[in-house]
């Protein structure tokens, strides 16, 4: 008998905590179901880095293509759409929004990196280091590797994507592969500063200091050609002084020509 009393208690204690459990959810359901959205709140995650991206215009994207979400039930609010919306700014590398219990709308964003602008006469752009092309902002200038002259890409100041054309899309990928080398480069991405693209296509680096001029020829036997450059700085530079030689060729094999001015 005592066995079965013990049962029969063990069962009313489960079925009791089963109906809480029940109870609860139910609660916490019917309680979210109310639940509205009271406010937005927007995270730049990377803001101190680049401020293409405002929390001022994130909220008028969503005032301006989403509609109305404050006071909105939460269930009601599509954070897919949101997303998409932010998403498709040029600026914005990728976002996420989601919503806490206290009713407040999240939205964070990671905006793009440029690693170089290129200016044509027409107009400039910038390029990350994917290769995805976004136009310039309005409100920032980044401070980052420009490419300026004969630049062979029918990409405008507008555009915004990966370049389609294969040779335009070949040449791009060669100058990627430079400015990339630059900006993993300690030394290099603070040396230099600004690369000319001549109507023979090749390429004229300009440093931040000094009146040199690095003709770098094609965007090819890139390593080989920056090694040469550091052997100038490290070896031929201090035994002629600052300034001496105005032009330094990296285009051939084997050896630096130095002109004087």
């Amino acid at each position: 008998m005592k066995k079965i009393l013990k049962y029969i208690f063990v069962g009313i204690c489960g079925a009791a905590l089963a109906a809480c459990i029940v109870i609860a959810f139910t609660a916490g359901v019917s309680s979210r179901k109310s639940l509205r959205c009271t406010g937005l709140q927007v995270t730049i995650l990377d803001s101190s880095r680049n401020t293409f991206v405002s929390r001022k215009d994130v909220k008028g994207y969503l005032d301006k293509e989403y509609g109305e979400y404050i006071g909105n039930v939460i269930d009601s609010i599509d954070l897919v759409k949101v997303e998409k919306i932010v998403d498709g700014k040029s600026a914005v590398l990728k976002s996420e929004a989601y919503v806490t219990k206290d009713g407040i709308l999240h939205v964070d964003v990671t905006q793009r990196k440029p690693v170089v602008r290129f200016q044509k006469s027409s107009g400039g752009f910038y390029a990350d280091a994917e290769g995805y092309i976004f136009p310039l902002q309005r409100t920032y200038a980044s401070h980052v590797q420009i490419i300026d002259g004969n630049i062979p890409l029918a990409a405008d100041s507008g555009y915004k994507g990966a370049i389609e054309d294969p040779k335009e899309k070949a040449w791009f990928d060669s100058m990627m592969a430079v400015v990339n080398h630059i900006e993993r480069s300690r030394i290099w991405k603070d040396k230099i500063v600004q690369i000319s693209v001549d109507e023979g296509r090749n390429l004229i680096l300009i440093p931040r200091e000094g009146n040199e001029r690095f003709l770098f020829g094609q965007p090819t036997d890139i390593e080989d050609k920056f090694s040469k450059m550091e052997k100038y700085y490290t070896h031929i530079l201090p035994a002629k002084g600052k300034d001496f030689y105005a032009i330094v060729d990296l285009k051939y094999k084997g050896q630096i020509v130095c002109r004087e001015k």
